[in-house]
């Protein structure tokens, strides 16, 4: 049976995995074991950054989702950003994805915060379909970033 929980530090090295598989499918990323691992532990040890999410089963860790948190001064709430959505490849279409992110929904919702915001590959439609199918709608917004040193 599935369970989701809030991921601890012992969890660090099997979510950088799951990320790893993440960033090998996404355009713009590189996966880096040692970098992954330092940020997820990051968010782990100071909870006021965020919340990890993982879904274990067998005592496995298949899948994760995390929530960032920030303000939004037009809603005047705390929001969250969803970001790193994977589930192990040999463990998707059974549902875990759907567990995952009603728990990180859940979670929002009961902490009191106004939106859930995330970004996902403009050409990945599965990932665009589950999360319409899941509330989200698509911003008219446009993303910028700058890298920096």
């Amino acid at each position: 049976m599935p369970d989701v929980r809030t991921a601890l530090i012992s969890d660090v090295m099997e979510c950088a995995e799951l990320l790893k598989i993440l960033f090998s499918q996404e355009h713009e990323f590189t996966p880096d074991i040692e970098t992954q691992s330092r940020a997820l532990s990051m968010i782990i040890e100071n909870p006021e950054l965020g919340k990890i999410f993982i879904c274990e089963v067998d005592g496995v860790i298949e899948g994760m989702v995390m929530l960032l948190f920030t303000v939004s001064t037009f809603l005047g709430k705390k929001v969250a950003l969803l970001e790193d959505m994977v589930v192990a490849p040999e463990s998707r279409n059974k549902g875990l994805g759907s567990l995952l992110i009603n728990h990180a929904i859940a979670f929002a919702r009961r902490e009191g915060f106004g939106r859930i915001t995330l970004l996902t590959d403009g050409d990945n439609d599965a990932a665009q379909q589950f999360y319409r199918s899941k509330g989200f709608s698509q911003s008219e917004m446009v993303v910028f970033r700058k890298l920096l040193d």
